[in-house]
């Protein structure tokens, strides 16, 4: 029997191994599922790895656990591999397994997860979450690693999507979102909610709402905040309402402060808005202990002493000056206790001996709070680097820890003394004395941390035996900092006290953790504590502990439902009804279709555009309503004259329309609710007596173009639509109906892209084989002329398209001036000096200045000069072949800007063409011209220098104000032009190819003053405009059709007429978005580069020629607040001297600027941003050996007696002196050097200072110039008295003029500053430097204080950081 019975157990057994040898053999198959639909507002990718013979019923319930959806609400497809193209879903009812249903063993099977039937799938209800253990949380609970503690990333599952925020922790607990850097918060709000005592008293106190605005109201924002945490089924809930109650802004949100400092600002103000009411002691009385601080003599016994008050107890890590950290908290506990003796130079003045003597100082804990907060001090101040650090040693806390080993049971009578004022107490952290000052309210009046105020210094301690007794103390919450002292993150790890569990609370994710998990917060490592240890040690360790007195007659639990004040009831009430209504609008928003709509509004023929919004069960033609009222439609046209038509805008296509469909869903007809869709709508409308058109899916949209080449017009376009298999034959038919133009004679030209026109000539072929596309365009001519026998290229047809596939419209602004009187300006510059002449021409330009001419009238009178100006070139450029000239008079006739124009033109107008075409710039090079005239050409006149002074300078941005901006390109003069010294090393030029390249501009005229602007693309048209942007009265504008093939200087050349001067006396300057501009400047250019209703601006001055380059000129003012002040724009040529230069400049600053300078008071220096550089002598030429650019700019520096740089070997550097007994710093003064010795500079800075040469001490400054530093930092963060013996080597690299050098007497003393002078002067000095531009970096590590406002925001101050 015996043997039968185990015969049979080993039979069993044995046939389980072979169940699970099997399973253990069969294959798994892994799928990828990604989520497509638009349930969640993040789609989430889920993996599974499921054995083989996994059933599909199976698959879709795991899909369905681990996504968070309904089973039987979705349907998943195929992603990849051979059934890519297979758009069935698979079925879910089907009995296969997954093998059978064609997944693939050992490859990733891709799936999509997708609506079913056009519904969205349903979210899994919240009620339904489970809290079974063995349901694995998506969040992992902190600290997963053995041996060391992670960041933040170690909490987040890679799964993790924002979504997930809707559905509550399986732990039951609610999270909280992090602001941006709000961590510390909330883990002390976490930590509160999780005390009972807090969150029962804190219910308990009832908000009036007559009293106080409930928005700046911190108790009743806490109290609504711990009854969502209570109550929401939400992940985690946002803290925004409660950091609006303490006065914060969102810039709030992105300063990290300390959790403890927190701790001590928050129960402050708690305390000042529960004066008068019943939880006015509340803080006190949970978190309130008190400690004698006491100094006693040891020759009689006397004692001072004085009772503090403390929050909580700051426990050092590591001793100050010792290598080894404590070891536990009880160690540090020990230590904070310990007495000091106090002798020596520290002996203790005794009261009652009369004397100094021997003392002993320390700390006795007379009482311990109901919950006990013990701070572990890990940030520390490293006096070494003078850089704050974090101690990451071990330090062990107990589970359960007793105190009354540390309390004060001596229940002696104090002497009756005075409090001892000198007896040092440590009174950091929250430790205050009743009857000292806090140290923390200095802050100008504004209290930073917590005063508390307590009983009478001389209270008795009764109950100090009884407590004794009874002081075993739980730990419940330990605040976890991970991270370094410049910035990290905080978590909590809270016991509860319901169930005993410990659960860490990281922000939105709640977790459970273990006993083990809490010992990974020590901190350090497991091995020896060495002076290393913090260093390899991990940054994540325990910061504050809170312990909970063992007290079954005060241990308190949560209040329960029933419980709640009545208060609490209606609040819990209204936060749930609120929390629905946000459900089921994220449930309308969740089934709403949000896609773009555009419309031509059919009087003001505009495209608008706007974005649809409508429910998924809405019908088609309640979509239409909808549509109709959201682009205000209802006095234009009639609601029936309106269409919904699927619509791709960026190929401008009608996709499809949706005849007979408007009582169906717009869910269905858009393919459900997206987040994006690839296509949009078009809400199209009709005339009453039109019909619509319907629009098949697959047909192609063509828009046609009707040409005449009689009246040389493209007609408006008629939209036809066609098929891609249509030939040619077929497609000339379907035009002819709808243009009602005879086929046969039809010329069809296809517009594939840009400046591509095909003949579409081969009538057989498809359309698709001549490159038709979704949104075509065509151009048809029907004419039977001569011109269908002429080859294409050389057709009438082609160059008539050409023009107009090139043909741009600009918008330009005339300067204000009338060209009459700028006419007159010209020809007076012109002449050659006879008076007759000048004469002579002001009669041609009919009467006195006063009569100007309308734009109207030189539009007329430009007409002959045009057309005689082309065919003057195109003879010119023919070397008088006739048959050539006529062909182009025939071409210019055809792209004439005015043909209506009467021929019979006045003898005054022709007068004025005459002497428009003697106004060649050639003259202006004449071979005849002195010296003297070149040198005066190269400046301007005062009235050309006047409208210079405010133009702008090539390749520069300007705003309408003419303030420069600076480039987008990033060059600078320093990029540009080399160094002085370097170059006189190298004894060659270094310079770019050509002049031209380098100035950005061209000759507008070549060697034989021919134009370069050729008749090749010479149309031009123009009308006057009249702009609806407010400009001035006499403002004028051009509405100009112009082949953007024209060069831009034939371009200038068209403008003459209108401007009234040469082309050589205006700018042409580029309008851009927000009226900044941009001057063109490369005569030989094309307008390729403009568009379509660009904005052009038209400026009096000078333009470039040829070799030329605009200068900004600045004055350096080295010892002004604003060292760099704008003076005007110069013209620099190529191969002047510097001194040519400086006496050109001399007339302007003397008009301009009232500068009244000889030519030796001044020089001129490189400019790099603000820094001054190379010193310009006299004989340095442009180009050869100074460097030059467009945009170029340069110092204008006045000198206060004779000029001393005269070498190239010389070095000019501006020194400083720093007077430290005084705390300020001197003027500067220029030092030239002839040598780059480190000695020759001392034996100068002592020359001019007086310091013999043995106490000179000197430094770099540092940043861009003048090298502004705090007086707090000069005297020790500058590089005092570098080891070197040239200046031009590390450290200093000082090369070139203009560095920054700051000397001092080494003997003289730093001036000591009480606190309230340092205070005075770091206010005085943050002042100025940010008026400067320079920031303040006395502190190593200035940090915004935290300060809860009770009565709003705070008001800014500017001055306080």
């Amino acid at each position: 029997m015996f043997w039968s019975c185990r015969q049979s157990i080993f039979a069993e057994m044995k046939k389980k191994f072979a169940q699970v040898e099997s399973a253990a053999e069969e294959p798994r198959v892994l799928c990828i599922i990604q989520d497509t639909t638009n349930s969640k507002t993040v789609n989430e990718r889920v993996t599974l790895n499921l054995p083989a013979s996994t059933p599909l019923k199976r698959l879709f319930e795991d899909v369905a656990s681990k996504v968070g959806y309904v089973n039987g609400t979705f349907d998943l497809m195929w992603g990849n591999g051979d059934n890519v193209t297979d758009t069935t879903p698979i079925d879910q009812k089907s009995d296969k397994t997954i093998l059978d249903a064609g997944f693939e063993p050992g490859k990733k099977n891709f799936l999509h997860l997708t609506d079913k039937d056009g519904e969205q799938p349903h979210i899994m209800p919240e009620e339904s979450g489970t809290t079974d253990d063995s349901v694995q949380d998506r969040f992992i609970g902190p600290l997963p690693r053995e041996g060391s503690v992670g960041c933040t990333n170690d909490y987040v599952s890679q799964s993790y999507s924002y979504s997930s925020v809707l559905s509550k922790s399986e732990t039951g607990y609610v999270g909280l979102v992090n602001q941006a850097m709000t961590c510390y918060l909330n883990s002390l709000l976490q930590t509160l909610f999780m005390t009972p005592e807090f969150r029962n008293a804190l219910y308990k106190w009832e908000f009036e709402e007559s009293e106080e605005d409930p928005v700046m109201s911190i108790p009743y924002q806490l109290q609504r905040l711990f009854v969502l945490l209570q109550t929401s089924k939400k992940r985690a809930i946002e803290t925004t309402d409660v950091t609006r109650s303490f006065g914060w802004d969102s810039s709030e949100a992105w300063q990290q402060h300390d959790v403890q400092e927190l701790c001590r600002v928050m129960f402050d103000a708690l305390e000042q808005k529960w004066k008068q009411t019943e939880q006015a002691d509340l803080i006190n009385q949970l978190y309130q202990g008190k400690l004698k601080d006491y100094v006693r003599c040891l020759e009689c016994g006397y004692e001072g002493w004085r009772i503090d008050t403390y929050l909580d107890i700051p426990l050092v890590i590591r001793p100050y000056g010792s290598n080894q950290a404590f070891a536990s908290v009880e160690e540090a506990l020990h230590a904070f206790i310990q007495p000091e003796i106090l002798d020596g130079p520290n002996q203790y003045f005794c009261e009652r001996c009369k004397k100094k003597c021997d003392a002993r100082k320390g700390l006795r804990f007379l009482h311990f709070p109901y919950l006990l907060t013990l701070q572990l001090k890990r940030f520390d101040f490293d006096y070494t680097t003078m850089h704050r650090i974090k101690l990451n040693d071990r330090m062990t806390f107990p589970e359960e820890l007793d105190m009354s080993v540390f309390i004060d049971v001596e229940d002696e009578k104090s002497p009756q003394t005075e409090s001892c004022t000198d007896s040092g107490a440590e009174n950091e952290g929250s430790c205050h004395s009743d009857q000292m000052s806090n140290d923390f309210s200095n802050d100008d009046g504004v209290d930073e941390g917590i005063c508390l105020e307590s009983n009478s210094a001389a209270e008795r301690i009764s109950k100090a035996g009884s407590e004794k007794s009874s002081l075993l103390y739980e730990l419940f919450s330990v605040m976890v900092h991970s991270g370094s002292a410049a910035g990290g993150h905080y978590y909590a790890c809270i016991k509860s006290f319901s169930d005993d569990q410990w659960y860490s609370f990281n922000d939105q994710h709640v977790s459970k953790i273990t006993q083990e998990d809490i010992k990974k917060t020590y901190g350090g490592s497991s091995g020896s504590r060495g002076y290393y240890s913090s260093a390899f040690a991990s940054s994540t360790n325990a910061y504050m502990l809170i312990y909970r007195l063992k007290d079954p007659m005060r241990n308190a639990k949560f209040l329960e439902a029933q419980e709640y004040p009545e208060h609490i009831k209606q609040l819990v009430q209204k936060e749930r009804e609120l929390e629905e209504q946000e459900k089921r609008q994220r449930e309308i928003e969740r089934n709403t279709c949000k896609i773009k709509l555009f419309c031509m509004h059919p009087a003001k023929q505009i495209m608008m555009e706007n974005k649809l919004e409508v429910h998924k069960d809405r019908t088609l033609k309640e979509a239409v309503e909808i549509a109709y009222k959201l682009m205000d439609l209802e006095e234009a046209v009639p609601l029936d004259c309106c269409r919904l038509v699927k619509y791709d805008e960026f190929h401008d296509y009608l996709e499809r329309s949706y005849e007979g469909e408007e009582d169906t869903p717009m869910g269905l007809l858009l393919g459900g609710v997206k987040s994006t869709y690839m296509f949009d709508l078009l809400l199209e409308t009709r005339r009453p007596d039109q019909i619509f058109q319907c629009y098949k899916p697959g047909e192609v949209m063509v828009k046609v173009h009707v040409v005449d080449l009689k009246t040389e017009s493209v007609a408006s376009p008629i939209s036809v639509r066609a098929y891609l298999n249509q030939t040619v034959s077929e497609f000339k038919q379907l035009i002819s109906k709808a243009t009602h133009l005879p086929a046969e004679t039809m010329r069809v030209v296809l517009e594939r892209c840009y400046n591509d026109l095909r003949l579409l000539n081969v009538s057989s072929k498809t359309l698709k084989a001549e490159g038709f596309f979704r949104s075509n365009k065509v151009f048809i001519e029907s004419s039977e002329s001569l011109d269908h026998h002429v080859a294409y290229t050389d057709s009438h047809l082609w160059k008539l398209l050409d023009r107009h596939a090139n043909t741009i419209r600009l918008y330009v602004s005339l300067p204000e001036q009338s060209p009459g009187s700028q006419f007159r300006r010209a020809v007076y510059l012109k002449s050659s000096g006879d008076s007759g002449n000048l004469d002579e021409a002001c009669e041609r330009v009919k009467g006195p200045v006063g009569n100007m001419k309308s734009v109207e009238a030189i539009l007329e009178e430009s007409t002959e000069k045009l057309k005689s100006l082309s065919l003057q070139q195109q003879q010119e450029g023919d070397n008088g072949d006739s048959s050539k000239s006529t062909e182009a008079s025939d071409f210019e006739n055809i792209e004439s800007p005015l043909n209506e124009i009467d021929s019979s033109a006045s003898a005054e107008n022709r007068e004025l063409e005459n002497q428009i075409q003697i106004s060649d710039p050639e003259n202006l090079q004449s071979e005849e011209r002195s010296d003297s005239d070149v040198n005066n050409d190269r400046s301007t006149s005062s009235v050309d220098s006047d409208i210079l002074s405010s133009s702008h300078s090539s390749d520069t941005l300007c705003n309408v104000d003419n303030a420069p901006l600076p480039l987008a390109n990033g060059l600078d003069s320093h990029s540009i032009t080399s160094s002085r010294r370097s170059k006189a090393n190298q004894g060659k030029k270094e310079t770019w190819d050509t002049a031209e390249e380098d100035s950005g501009t061209d000759s507008e005229y070549d060697e034989s003053g021919k134009s370069r602007g050729e008749a090749q693309y010479m149309y031009f048209k123009s009308e006057p405009y009249t702009s609806d942007e407010g400009s001035g009265e006499g403002q004028k504008w051009l509405m100009v059709h112009v082949d953007k093939r024209i060069t831009l200087s034939a371009f200038k050349q068209h403008l003459e007429p209108f401007v009234g001067v040469p082309s050589s006396h205006f700018k042409v300057f580029r309008v851009y978005a927000s009226n900044q501009e941009f001057e063109s400047v490369r005569l030989n250019e094309t307008l390729s580069s403009f568009s379509d209703d660009n904005k052009i601006t038209i400026r009096l001055g000078r333009a470039l020629k040829k070799g030329e380059y605009r200068v900004k000129v600045y004055q350096l003012l080295v010892n002004e607040p604003e060292p760099c002040k704008f003076l005007l724009d110069a013209v620099f040529a190529k191969g002047m001297t510097v001194r040519q230069s400086k006496e050109e400049l001399l007339p302007q600053l003397r008009e301009q600027c009232g500068l009244d300078l000889t030519i030796d008071r001044f020089r001129l220096r490189k400019k790099t941003w603000k820094n001054p550089g190379t010193v310009f002598l006299d004989y340095h030429i442009y180009e050869e050996d100074i460097n030059i650019s467009s945009n170029w700019e340069v110092f204008l520096e006045i000198l206060e007696g004779v000029e001393k740089m005269k070498s190239m070997s010389q070095l000019a550097v501006l020194s400083r002196r720093w007077r430290p007994s005084e705390m300020k710093l001197d003027s500067f003064q220029e030092v030239v050097l002839e040598s780059s010795s480190v000695e020759e500079l001392k034996e100068k800075l002592s020359e001019i200072s007086g310091i013999p040469l043995e106490n000179i001490e000197f430094a770099k400054g540092r940043g861009t110039f003048p090298c502004d530093i705090s007086i707090l930092e000069i005297h020790q963060d500058l590089d005092w008295n570098p080891k070197v013996s040239t200046l031009n080597v590390w450290p200093l690299y000082i090369c070139d003029d203009g560095a920054v050098i700051f000397y001092r007497d080494k003997t003289e003393e730093l001036m000591e500053l009480t606190d309230e002078q340092r205070n005075e002067l770091m206010k005085k000095e943050s002042s100025r430097l940010q008026k400067t531009g320079h920031r303040v970096t006395y502190s190593p590590r200035k940090e915004k204080a935290l300060k809860i406002y009770l009565d709003g925001a705070p008001n800014k101050d500017l001055t306080q950081d």
